[in-house]
């Protein structure tokens, strides 16, 4: 049986680390801090440490679909 190395990701994760987004998107650490400081991709602040804003990620990329 083959193994699927797909990412999973849970829906209800509404932050993440930017190491761990890097793993599952393939993009690099740099190339993520660089989007999140051009605020291409959503930030949280939590203390000292920044995190993906998964649920305004996923808010924004709905929205921005063409549903009809």
């Amino acid at each position: 049986m083959e193994k699927n190395n797909a990412p999973q990701v849970s829906a209800t994760v509404p932050v993440m680390t930017i190491e761990r987004f890097s793993e599952l998107t393939g993009m690099s650490y740099s190339a993520i801090k660089g989007q999140l400081q051009l605020g291409n991709l959503p930030l949280f602040k939590i203390g000292r440490r920044r995190m993906v804003n998964i649920a305004l990620l996923t808010a924004e990329c709905l929205q921005s679909e063409d549903w009809s």
